[in-house]
């Protein structure tokens, strides 16, 4: 039988445990496994799992525990990778027909010292949307992926099958990668810890191009200091991202949570969102415990417009042009519409135009930068809504619209936009309907280490890890 007390520690306990050997690794391995084999039949969370080797695995974690070894940061802790990021000798699909067979030569760096670095064991590989190109984790390859506080509902995307991993105590932490809000949304709609790092801080190598300016790699989790110690093992520069970041920031262990005398801005609808009211109270709630805790929030007009989301979407489109456009051809007709339209959209933009949105990303930088020159963090919603129903899209929710505001559904693309801003998703509460709402963090360039600050604030003022979804 899972024992779900074990299924729901953290993984800094976790390896604490492991390295004062009090847990055994293969014990914890065998829970996992078990875990998973109860809700993946009921979420399609996990596109891969490889139980026989995460076993050999954790035996071998556990000798090198009673032989006294160096041990990594993560030594024998389950944890997931995205069915988007490379894993040697095993299958990556992105989700996508395209790619059903593809097996990568080589581990992602990010894979590389997770696991084989800071001892990690990959147990599986966890679904995404074609591509990772959409909130809704509903792939052709794979089918849809549910959330776990209620079936019926979206659990986030492109990383949903990880945010529905970590919420129901299958692995305690898991990879994702954040080009859009991927990481943020379904931590957001997951109940999780969602952190989109600034760009280069941990590599990113991925994609066909190094110069992507829109991509990151993130942790979810279901505690700060889980999400802290993930990004600590996974930091650093590496040669193969000529944009990695050059140097480390430096995150306490266990993160501190003082923000007393710190000075927050806060716009909740982003000047522009229409905001469902079951967010808006959660958000102004979790703002009040913030200032319960010593900090100042202030709100302010953000002065930002939809154009800028537009902008984005236009990146976007040419992100999925140029990255995939080649598979159109033979996989149009096994392809997400969405998926096709959204390559067609970038085959038809111009050179100029697409160089021009920089200058939009300008636009919007420099009507934040006196904010975040100002304030110590900017606060907003993460989703504009709590988790909609499976089967749905953006384009549903937006034709909603007729009352002057933007309808949109995430608030997370337009800090992609301005990439060198670290954005965190917490939980800021629960609808009454039980559905996880989203408080979003969005500090000054690289400070990777206040944004989880104020994180853990709002942690110890209104604790969310011991919520269980009722699966």
């Amino acid at each position: 039988m899972t024992d779900l007390d074990l299924c729901y520690t953290p993984a800094t306990v976790l390896a604490d445990r492991i390295r004062k050997k009090q847990l055994s690794p293969v014990e914890l391995m065998k829970n996992t496994l078990a875990r998973i084999d109860e809700i993946n039949p009921k979420l399609n969370c996990f596109a891969f799992v490889f139980p026989d080797e995460a076993l050999a695995k954790a035996k071998q974690a556990e000798q090198a525990v009673m032989q006294g070894g160096k041990l990594g940061s993560l030594h024998g802790v389950p944890l997931a990778i995205k069915d988007l990021t490379p894993t040697k000798g095993k299958r990556t699909t992105l989700g996508s027909y395209a790619f059903e067979h593809n097996v990568p030569d080589r581990d992602a760096v990010i894979v590389t010292r997770l696991t084989h670095e800071a001892g990690g064991i990959m147990v599986g590989k966890t679904t995404t949307p074609e591509f990772a190109y959409s909130s809704y984790t509903e792939s052709p390859l794979w089918g849809i992926t549910r959330n776990p506080w209620n079936t019926e509902r979206c659990p986030g995307g492109s990383s949903g099958g990880s945010g529905a991993a970590v919420a129901t105590g299958c692995v305690s932490i898991a990879e994702g990668t954040d080009m859009g809000g991927s990481v943020r949304i379904p931590a957001c709609w997951s109940g999780t810890v969602g952190l989109k790092p600034s760009i280069g801080r941990i590599p990113m190598d991925i994609l066909p191009s190094v110069y992507d300016s829109l991509s990151h790699f993130g942790p979810l989790a279901r505690t700060i200091d889980d999400a802290r110690l993930f990004l600590d093992a996974a930091q650093g520069p590496h040669d193969i991202d000529i944009m990695s970041n050059g140097t480390r920031v430096e995150l306490p262990d266990p993160t501190p949570g003082d923000i007393r005398g710190m000075k927050f801005a806060m716009d909740v609808d982003l000047s522009c969102y229409w905001i469902d009211p079951e967010v808006e109270r959660n958000v102004r709630e979790a703002a009040k415990a913030l200032q319960a805790a010593g900090a100042i929030v202030e709100e302010i007009e953000l002065d930002w417009s939809r154009r800028f989301n537009d902008t984005w979407t236009e990146l976007w489109a040419v992100f999925m042009s140029g990255y995939f456009g080649d598979k159109l051809d033979e996989f149009r007709d096994r392809m997400d519409p969405n998926v096709v339209a959204l390559i067609e959209q970038g085959n038809a933009m111009s050179a100029t135009h697409y160089k021009r949105l920089e200058i939009e990303r300008t636009d919007q930088w420099n009507r934040f930068r006196p904010i975040i020159e100002k304030y110590d963090a900017f606060l907003c919603p993460t989703m504009a809504i709590p988790a909609p129903p499976v089967g749905g899209s953006e384009a549903d929710f937006q034709a909603k619209s007729g009352d002057g505001l933007y309808h949109g559904q995430d608030m997370t693309a337009l800090f992609n936009n301005i990439p060198q801003c670290p954005a965190l998703s917490v939980p800021a509460g629960w609808s009454k309907d039980g559905l996880p709402v989203g408080l979003q963090i969005v500090t000054r360039r690289y400070r990777e280490d206040t944004a989880l600050r104020i994180g853990r604030a709002l942690e110890l003022q209104r604790p969310w890890a011991d919520k269980r979804p009722p699966i």
